[in-house]
């Protein structure tokens, strides 16, 4: 696989891994249909291992997300920005420490937006709350899903 099908294969998971701080963009199936151009191309053990686990991840996350509370915007209070700008620390966090930035990062993420926007640690931390309750753990389950899976692919190119 040259490198700059390696490159559109890389921006086509961004593209999923936004897609999940997005509403009404599918990450989860964008990340998978990524994988599956990848192994499709490279055709080797690790390319079939990786589109296997990834297939497993989703489908439980898919799982895992209809057993969760829905995705409501309305009433939550935070602005969506801070909730998207939350989910790039969360991304951001997965690759500086692996697995548990994504929650430290995310969360982190969200508590410094709402502290500065919000002014007091108090007022901050029951926004923090209210988000996470509401929306953040669906978001943040399928997230930490979907940088699994790129996290995955990573490790597999890299060492092939």
């Amino acid at each position: 696989m040259s490198v700059w099908q390696l490159l559109a294969v890389g921006l086509v998971l961004l593209l999923g891994l936004l897609g999940v701080l997005i509403p009404g963009v599918p990450g989860p199936p964008i990340v998978w249909a990524g994988v599956l151009w990848w192994a499709l191309t490279e055709q080797s053990d690790p390319a079939w291992s990786v589109l296997i686990g990834a297939t497993g991840l989703l489908l439980l996350n898919q799982a895992l997300i209809w057993v969760l509370p829905t995705r409501s915007l309305r009433g939550v209070g935070a602005p969506y920005r801070t909730l998207f700008l939350s989910g790039v620390a969360g991304i951001a966090g997965f690759f500086v420490v692996p697995v548990v930035g994504a929650v430290l990062g995310s969360v982190g993420g969200l508590y410094v937006l709402e502290r500065s926007r919000l002014g007091s640690h108090g007022d901050a931390a029951a926004s923090v709350r209210t988000v996470m309750r509401s929306v953040g753990l669906a978001v943040l389950v399928e997230l930490l899903s979907c940088l699994l899976v790129v996290g995955g692919w990573l490790c597999a190119v890299v060492l092939s």
